[in-house]
């Protein structure tokens, strides 16, 4: 099968995503189909064969953005058409945010006809929007934390508006990007007076920020696979605080696949994440991240409709711990991909 591998791209995820397409442009190889790797951010042409090649693993920070505007949504319709012409079966999609998770990129695929991996386009813009897919989960039942979200060139009194919520929001609050991936722009903030500059911190990867109750305890997450919760995995970041760093620097973080939970909770943290992934219209496979509070009590925090598949990324050691290895799980989400239909 002729398989196109679209990594790399413009968003402050690029480095997560060329370790993604390292990683899934080798298993595809392995299972024997051909593969084309394509980066947008670099052009149309395919990049070299040899992975080593395609740029540096995730650093502590997120990288600056490399285009903008246009000439990016040029360069993605440009790397459409080679998939096009070179008859591209199916696409594996391992770009990470902006664009490449937006719906943008799948719209321009549903137009040409060519198969991709994850979810449509509906499903990848509602989700890549924070606050916009908790309101429709929350619809479901689906528990959230509250937040408020700001348009960052809005000049506003950000305790004011904390305070004017009812109930008020009340310190400590999350604050991030609502359009951002991989903790990009988060901080936990306690007191007052940092609030102005995580919020102007937020501002630089996004046009809303949000604004969220910060929920203590325990950080999980639950991969789905084909409309099926796959075992729970919990993530213990060194520092306490999940970000980008702990995610992607070796030994910051460990992770428990299974983690003790009684066995009913564990089942209502499985299913709501699978009830959030439906109320959206999610296909193919995603990954809910979860905390669950000193009471036991579940909050959603968001969906990832093209999560990492990196030596760090959780739905390969979620699959792992149902019995499915990586290679599996790669030709698994391409069968997905060329079965669904696209509203």
């Amino acid at each position: 099968m002729n398989v196109a591998v679209l990594l790399g791209g413009d968003s402050a995820e690029r480095d997560v995503s060329l370790e993604t397409g390292r990683f899934v442009a080798r298993a595809v190889r392995e299972l024997g189909h051909r593969v084309l790797p394509l980066d947008p951010a670099r052009g149309a042409e395919p990049l070299p064969d040899d992975p080593e090649t395609w740029g540096q693993g995730p650093r502590p920070e997120p990288p600056a953005l490399l285009s903008h505007g246009g000439r990016y949504h040029k360069a993605l319709f440009e790397t459409v058409e080679t998939c096009r012409k070179e008859e591209v079966e199916v696409i594996f999609l391992a770009l990470h945010g902006g664009l490449g998770e937006d719906g943008t990129i799948q719209g321009y695929l549903d137009l040409v006809g060519i198969p991709y991996t994850g979810s449509g386009m509906l499903a990848s813009a509602l989700a890549m929007d924070k606050a916009v897919a908790k309101r429709i989960i929350s619809q479901e039942g689906v528990r959230v934390p509250r937040d408020v979200t700001v348009r960052s060139r809005r000049q506003v009194d950000l305790q004011h508006l904390m305070n004017d919520l009812e109930p008020p929001l009340q310190l400590p609050v999350v604050v991030k990007p609502s359009n951002q991936g991989s903790t990009v722009g988060l901080q936990v903030v306690e007191k007052a007076g940092r609030l102005e500059e995580a919020f102007h911190e937020a501002q630089r990867f996004g046009d809303r920020v949000m604004i969220e109750r910060y929920i203590p305890g325990r950080e999980l997450t639950v991969a789905i696979l084909d409309d099926r919760a796959l075992p729970i995995v919990e993530i213990i970041p060194e520092g306490g605080l999940y970000d980008y760093e702990s995610k992607y620097t070796d030994g910051k973080s460990r992770y428990i696949t299974e983690p003790v939970l009684p066995t009913d909770l564990a089942g209502e943290i499985q299913d709501l994440s699978l009830r959030a992934f439906r109320a959206l219209g999610c296909q193919g496979y995603a990954r809910v991240d979860v905390r669950l509070d000193p009471q036991q009590i579940p909050y959603v925090l968001e969906i990832n409709t093209l999560p990492g598949m990196t030596a760090h990324s959780l739905v390969p050691m979620a699959a792992g711990a149902a019995g499915i290895d990586f290679k599996q799980l790669i030709e698994t989400i391409l069968s997905l991909a060329l079965k669904k239909t696209n509203p």
